[in-house]
């Protein structure tokens, strides 16, 4: 693979996942530009002066903040740009967008986007955690879509023309994997797109960057190999567990979130599930608690399961869900979970031991009360989260682009980051030190539909189109390889970087954009219906011009 990689490009994207493949699109050529039509005066005016989406300013997302029509989760300039290809999509079925994909060939750049996946999609094309890839993804199918190959298209495509049935559909993973694999070659973007290609030891230059696992020099470089890389593993003391395999024994499920969620769903409705989680709804909710229980049941279900057996664990008492509730959440019936689920919020396991078959282990539980209980278990699912990680970069590079909890050093010591770690710098800017940038997951937001956004703004540095926030010239430092051989420190020469402008600490960071999960897309008339209401009420109270109502702003 490496001899057919070119040596030189402009561009190289680290990962070949959504954001990725986003990005490609926009460097092949492909510019969005704004036509109008959106619902906003103030950001229809300051668009309809300079209709290129390359030359984003922050002035045009200014008002976002002071206002309730925005979400406040994402990444401003994700919002702008979600907010324009579907204006009011949660109130609206199919909006018209108001950006165009305008072809000009004169402005795409020699670019390659590299990722170690066997197919295009990134952490879509793997499945780490042990659970159905037939699951439903939190998003609904038309948030989705990537530019220039809608998932509609490719439902259209692949489903006997039923377009249709994409609206109000959550597509599994499985599903979703195979519409990314197909998007490189159905919009021409597929020479550039790497698989099955490792990236390691990357290094700052005199001229830009050198990737030495591969032999390729680039000006600028993307990172967007995401923050689900790396599985946290098991303590030492669940390690013995984890070889397990004994579907006749009770599974041990570890974890609060959607992972833990996925484990649970997909494991046999006979099988019993142990379940250990965290439980602080005040200070630390699952992200379950957002999951509507008609839009999202499976994940509903779980949660009430989750919150049930904590309220018994505290009260002593025997916890039941309500009635109306089991009947209209269809995924309930599915299992006995009075028998077959018992939930141990903020219990630990203090000690476990193979049982003389070697099939099954058993593991003494450490009660919140104090109590300790012990449990035959035949198998571990330890899902407590996913990282990503950057010891594909240089040391010296890390540590430009940081500050991460401990030094980086020339040790080349595993540094695991989160969607937090760089979201103060990405709040700042996407680029995070110079030519170096970041987007997708990396930089806080997980959902494909906040993946444009920081596309088009990495797209509109690359080609000029931004101003760089580091200086022009600056003081010299030295950039080397985590192992360096004679010819390449004397390759490594230092390049001008000055330290950009401190990002302002952010007390409470989302992350991943899921607390609008309880939003239940399918009664989207209803919300209009509401929102109408509501927005004559604004309108003839005068509050927004000063009290004085419609007159004031004849």
């Amino acid at each position: 693979m490496a001899g057919l990689l070119p040596r030189c490009v402009d561009t190289v994207i680290v990962g070949n996942g959504p954001s990725a493949l986003i990005l490609s699109y926009i460097l092949h050529g492909h510019i969005p530009y704004y036509v109008g039509g959106h619902h906003d005066p103030l950001l229809d005016q300051k668009l309809r002066k300079e209709p290129s989406l390359l030359h984003l300013t922050p002035d045009l997302y200014a008002h976002f903040l002071s206002s309730l029509r925005y979400s406040t989760a994402a990444l401003p300039v994700n919002t702008l740009l979600d907010t324009l290809i579907r204006p009011n999509a949660d109130t609206e079925i199919n909006p018209e967008s108001c950006i165009e994909w305008r072809y000009e060939p004169e402005k795409a750049v020699s670019h390659i986007a590299i990722g170690n996946t066997c197919q295009p999609g990134g952490q879509w094309a793997e499945n780490p955690v042990t659970a159905s890839a037939d699951i439903g993804t939190l998003s609904y199918a038309e948030q989705l879509s990537l530019p220039g190959y809608s998932y509609a298209e490719h439902l259209a495509k692949n489903r006997d023309n039923e377009q249709g049935e994409s609206d109000f559909v959550r597509p599994s993973r499985a599903e979703v994997a195979g519409y990314l694999k197909a998007y490189p070659e159905a919009v021409g973007i597929s020479d550039a797109i790497l698989t099955n290609t490792q990236v390691d030891g990357v290094y700052r230059t005199a001229g830009g960057f050198a990737i030495a696992s591969l032999g390729i020099r680039c000006k600028h470089l993307v990172l967007a190999s995401g923050i689900f890389t790396v599985t946290i593993p098991p303590p030492p003391l669940l390690a013995p567990v984890a070889q397990l395999d004994s579907e006749d024994a009770p599974l041990l499920v570890v974890g609060s979130g959607f992972s833990a969620a996925d484990v649970i769903i997909s494991a046999p409705p006979n099988r019993k599930i142990i379940h250990l989680y965290q439980w602080a709804p005040t200070k630390r909710p699952s992200p379950l608690r957002g999951c509507h229980h008609s839009a999202y049941p499976e994940y509903a279900t779980v949660y009430r399961q989750m919150k049930l057996a904590a309220v018994s664990s505290s009260k002593k008492l025997s916890a039941r869900s309500p009635l109306l509730r089991r009947k209209s959440n269809p995924f309930f019936t599915q299992r006995d979970w009075t028998s077959q689920y018992e939930g141990l919020p903020n219990a630990e396991v203090l000690h476990s031991s193979i049982s003389e078959n070697t099939s099954t282990a058993t593991a003494t539980i450490r009660l919140e009360s104090g109590e300790k209980i012990t449990r035959e278990v035949g198998g571990l699912a330890y899902v407590v989260g996913r990282r990503g990680t950057l010891d594909y970069l240089s040391p010296y590079l890390l540590n430009e682009i940081g500050p991460f909890e401990a030094p980086i050093t020339e040790s080349g010591s595993s540094t695991l980051i989160s969607g937090r770690t760089l979201r103060a710098k990405a709040e700042l800017s996407l680029e995070v030190a110079k030519n170096v940038f970041i987007i997708g997951s990396l930089a806080g937001d997980s959902l494909i539909r906040h993946a444009v956004g920081g596309c088009v703004s990495t797209a509109g540095r690359i080609l000029g189109a931004i101003p760089s926030i580091y200086a022009a010239s600056s003081s010299s430092n030295s950039s080397t390889p985590r192992s360096t051989s004679p010819s390449r420190d004397s390759e490594a020469i230092s390049e001008s970087s000055s330290t950009a402008p401190s990002p302002k600490k952010n007390e409470s960071v989302t992350a991943n954009g899921h607390q609008d999960l309880h939003v239940d897309r399918r009664k989207l008339t209803r919300a209009v219906e509401v929102a109408s209401v509501e927005n004559r009420v604004w309108a003839d109270s005068g509050w927004w011009a000063g009290g004085l109502g419609w007159s004031s702003a004849k």
